[in-house]
């Protein structure tokens, strides 16, 4: 039978999908703080839940505005991001099962560091990790690594195949029983089974071995967020995992049956791929209570806030537009779905650029679930059913509190449907996720 998969979204800051996060009066304001994230963590696994999701960005960003003030001062997605590799080798020490996924960039790192750090975390947590693959989004991060601009859109995306082949080559360079430990013979390693990868591109140089023996998935499970055609594209070719974010039942399904049909165009199994939904849901005991939820929480967003994320995100700057009229429809360089989707809401709705804000600093856009904890199941239930996703990302109003909620009352009722796990079924992330031990990705190329 099939069975939702669920992870959860953060960000090693003061806020993440909901930008009241931090200023919620039930959100413990202890982001630097390493109790903060492990008491997140146990939470999360008392719920079974597949694993906890890290977004990551590289700079205290400074599009809207030309400038870091309206940022800094109302505290948008880019104020303060902790590293989160560490926070993940953190969490491994004190959870079992869960798995674990950090961001790192394929513009701003190189293949031999990323392959070294993720097979190394999968070591130490027995095979929970994950990689969010992003290309990155601005020009603010360009300019911490010494560059003016971001890469163009599309060339990002063909550096960061490459940069996949690459890493994906160095995973590979211990084969699975390259580790003999014969102490009588004195021989740690076969060395006719770690081979150098001796690649040369148009990004990229490294000889290989990797240092690191092949990891106990055989490589760390691959998710990425991409949502324009480039993005998608890239996705079908090498994900394991696809995170979303769709406003509506109708777009969901939409964006389900494609990623589909493009990785049937890679030569992929469409089931090889889970994709995840991100919902930000509001529980109370009555609906009336969870709507109060809901409205205590919109509330302690301002538009100002919204609009320097979402200018971080698109690397425009919307300070130059009238905040009392509608948006226009501009050209970026950065997220190209996430333009789409703001800009169909915008239309059919009406906003002005201040209302547009509000609402993206309320949510990113993600779709708000508010109920008792069975009709919060219930929407689960009929996006899940109706083939809008394989799961779903939960993303918190405050901590750790909404996730206390979603897991004592609504993963209780998902249980006692079949839509979810009572327990664990094996100890690493490709068991949860009913991924093969070792997919050959570099196959696809």
């Amino acid at each position: 039978m099939r069975q939702i998969h669920l992870a959860a979204f953060l960000i090693a800051g003061p806020v993440a999908h909901s930008h009241a996060l931090w200023r919620h009066p039930n959100t413990q304001l202890d982001f630097l703080q390493p109790d903060y994230y492990l008491r997140v963590a146990q939470i999360l696994e008392q719920g079974k839940f597949d694993l906890i999701f890290f977004a990551d960005r590289l700079a205290v960003s400074d599009c809207y505005g030309h400038g870091s003030q309206i940022g800094l001062t109302h505290g948008d997605q880019d104020a303060a991001r902790l590293d989160p590799i560490p926070i993940l080798a953190m969490m491994a020490a004190q959870t079992q099962r869960i798995g674990l996924s950090a961001t790192r960039s394929t513009t701003y790192y190189h293949p031999y560091h990323i392959a070294r750090t993720f097979a190394s975390l999968d070591h130490l947590t027995q095979g929970r990790v994950a990689w969010n693959v992003v290309t990155s989004v601005n020009n603010a991060e360009a300019q911490n690594f010494g560059l003016d601009q971001h890469l163009e859109h599309d060339l990002r995306y063909d550096c960061a195949d490459e940069f996949m082949e690459v890493t994906c080559k160095l995973w590979e360079s211990w084969q699975p029983n390259a580790v003999v430990l014969d102490r009588k013979l004195g021989i740690f390693a076969d060395p006719a089974k770690v081979n150098p990868i001796h690649h040369q591109g148009a990004w990229f140089r490294s000889r290989g071995p990797l240092n690191v023996p092949r990891s106990p998935q055989g490589r760390p499970v691959i998710i990425q967020a991409g949502s324009s055609g480039r993005g998608r594209d890239f996705a079908a070719r090498w994900a394991e995992v696809v995170f979303t974010v769709q406003s509506t039942l109708w777009q969901a399904q939409q964006f389900y049956r494609d990623m589909r049909s493009r990785l049937a165009k890679s030569g992929r199994h469409p089931d090889s791929c889970k994709i995840l939904l991100a919902v930000l849901p509001f529980i109370g005991e009555t609906e009336a209570i969870a709507q109060e939820k809901q409205a205590l929480h919109n509330a302690l967003v301002h538009p100002l806030v919204g609009l320097s994320t979402l200018s971080n995100h698109l690397n425009y700057d919307f300070s130059q537009h009238s905040l009392h009229q509608s948006i226009e429809k501009v050209d970026v360089q950065g997220m190209r779905g996430v333009l789409d989707m703001v800009w169909q809401i915008s239309q059919s709705e009406n906003l002005t650029l201040a209302e547009l804000g509000q609402r993206y600093g309320a949510s990113v856009l993600v779709p708000q679930l508010v109920g008792t904890a069975e009709q919060v199941a219930d929407q689960l239930e009929q996006w899940f059913q109706s083939h809008a996703c394989d799961g779903f990302m939960i993303s918190p109003a405050y901590l750790p509190g909404s996730f206390e909620e979603f897991v004592q009352w609504v993963v209780p009722i998902l249980q006692r449907r079949q839509l979810f796990r009572l327990d664990y079924d094996g100890n690493t992330l490709r068991d949860h996720l009913q991924l093969p031990l070792q997919r050959h990705l570099s196959q696809h190329q």
